[in-house]
């Protein structure tokens, strides 16, 4: 597969994963104390699948520095979601907002250098 294609398919995926993170933010932020485990595993396993892929990109055929950039920032975000599911959502504890804002916006940084290294 094509270092292009693989990039635009792990955009996709991670827009996916996108979607479910701002509905389980606004799910929290309106009092909830968690989302539905359905949708934090969907969103996790959207996320997993364009981290995995990203990463076999840049194993195989090699990506742009941004991509790169974006690579690490997405791992570093998996660590405080894996982290948030762990600690948090699967003792039936309230997710704590500092923590989604962090994972938020680093997934969201990775996300925008993950753009600029195809466009």
């Amino acid at each position: 597969m094509e270092m292009m294609m693989m990039l635009k398919t792990a955009t996709a995926l991670f827009a996916a994963a996108a979607m479910g993170g701002v509905i389980m933010a606004i799910i929290r932020f309106s009092g909830q104390p968690r989302p539905p485990s359905w949708l934090a595993m969907g969103h996790g396993l959207m996320a997993a699948a364009g981290l995995t892929l990203l990463a076999y990109a840049q194993c195989t055929v090699g990506v742009p520095a941004f991509a790169l950039y974006a690579l690490v920032l997405f791992i570093i975000a998996a660590v405080g979601g894996a982290s948030m599911n762990l600690l948090f959502h699967a003792k039936q504890l309230p997710l704590p907002i500092p923590l989604m804002i962090v994972h938020a916006l680093l997934a969201v940084s990775a996300f925008a250098l993950l753009l600029l290294s195809i466009f």
